[in-house]
């Protein structure tokens, strides 16, 4: 009898340990592709942020330089296009975010393009609106890198959880796959040319 009660407290003993195991395991999993997807959405919201001021921007330019229209043109077209991609966080993958940061490099060059042609527009420079907007734009770009950078933090943090032993197996088991980094689009280590 004694043996019988040994027994069955040891096999209790393993389910439980065996059940903290793999729910401890798939719990850290879950939180960590939740913090992947809301750093996400941080991003996108940085980007959101961009992409409003960006009509403020033109249209102050616009009243200062009515001939730049074809750079105003870029922009107001790079601005759509970006603002057009969005990636389900859910279903982050290499190529989505190549798209989504391809289109945000054509943005950043159309940009650099009109910040390059204010320069011809002494008036426009002095002007407090489109100081305030260059302020605003410029701190954007930095919180984008932020956000970027704290999405990188967390991507890494689950994919190297994930491909961990014994979680690999887990993480197959329980459809937990590798989530991309955002990477520099290409050419992106190229400064823009300034040219008076």
């Amino acid at each position: 009898m004694n043996k019988r009660v040994i027994t069955i407290l040891i096999i209790v003993l393993v389910v439980f340990l065996g059940y903290n195991f793999f729910a401890g395991k798939y719990n850290s999993m879950v939180t960590m592709d939740e913090e992947v997807n809301t750093e996400w959405a941080n991003v996108e919201t940085q980007y959101q942020r961009r992409y409003d001021l960006i009509p403020n921007l033109v249209n102050t330019v616009k009243g200062f330089a009515e001939q730049e229209k074809e750079v105003l043109t870029q922009v107001t077209e790079a601005r759509a296009k970006a603002s057009s991609i969005q990636i389900d966080p859910s279903n982050l993958n290499e190529e989505a975010l190549q798209n989504f940061a391809n289109a945000q490099g054509q943005l950043n060059s159309a940009l650099s393009r009109l910040l390059v042609t204010v320069e011809r527009y002494p008036d426009l420079k002095s002007n407090q609106n489109f100081l305030e907007l260059q302020a605003q734009l410029e701190g954007t770009e930095n919180r984008i890198s932020v956000a970027r950078t704290r999405y990188n933090e967390k991507t890494k943090t689950y994919n190297t959880y994930i491909r961990k032993f014994p979680n690999t197996m887990l993480a197959g088991m329980f459809g937990f796959e590798r989530k991309p980094l955002y990477e520099a689009t290409e050419g992106a280590e190229n400064a823009p040319t300034v040219q008076f």
